[in-house]
């Protein structure tokens, strides 16, 4: 069975405003976060096929940083521009368009488009916080057929908020 891994990027910094939003780094509670919540995805026991990074500086330093702690080779980290800000529904084409060899599939990536798409597959739910993490299991054996009709939630997480089973 597939899965999908949602993740918002960890608390970015907002002390210089003349940085392009882009470039933002992470603040000091999302250097925090990112590793204690890749901690708590490890202790899931997930086997992570593919992890496609925002190539912004703050999901970058989120992604670099999770990855350490899950000993997933930088390597092999997709790094994608247009995951950057992206809708909904360039995230969802996204995912259809993954070799059906992936199983679980991680996304690193930006609200409102992480939120919109949860919502959009089938979850009520009003925010993502940052350094969330949201999953459903894929009941299509394809990516092309995801949609909300073969999609169940299975647990969301967020450093404020400990895990929640479906």
């Amino acid at each position: 069975m597939k899965k999908i891994i949602l993740i918002r990027h960890a608390k970015s910094d907002w002390e210089n405003y003349s940085l392009p939003d882009y470039d933002r780094p992470l603040a000091e509670r999302g250097l925090r976060d990112a590793p204690q919540m890749a901690a708590s995805l490890k202790n899931r026991g997930v086997l992570i096929d593919l992890i496609c990074s925002s190539t912004a500086q703050r999901a970058k330093q989120t992604t670099l940083l999770s990855t350490a702690v899950l000993g997933y080779p930088e390597a092999k980290i997709h790094w994608e521009k247009s995951l950057y800000h992206a809708s909904a529904s360039h995230l969802l084409h996204f995912i259809q368009s993954q070799s059906d060899q992936v199983q679980t599939l991680v996304l690193v990536g930006h609200n409102p488009g992480l939120t919109e798409l949860i919502v959009h597959l089938g979850v009520n739910l009003d925010n993502l916080p940052t350094a969330g993490q949201f999953a459903f299991s894929v009941l299509s054996k394809e990516w092309k057929d995801l949609s909300a009709a073969n999609c169940k939630f299975e647990w969301w997480d967020s450093p404020k908020k400990p895990g929640t089973a479906g």
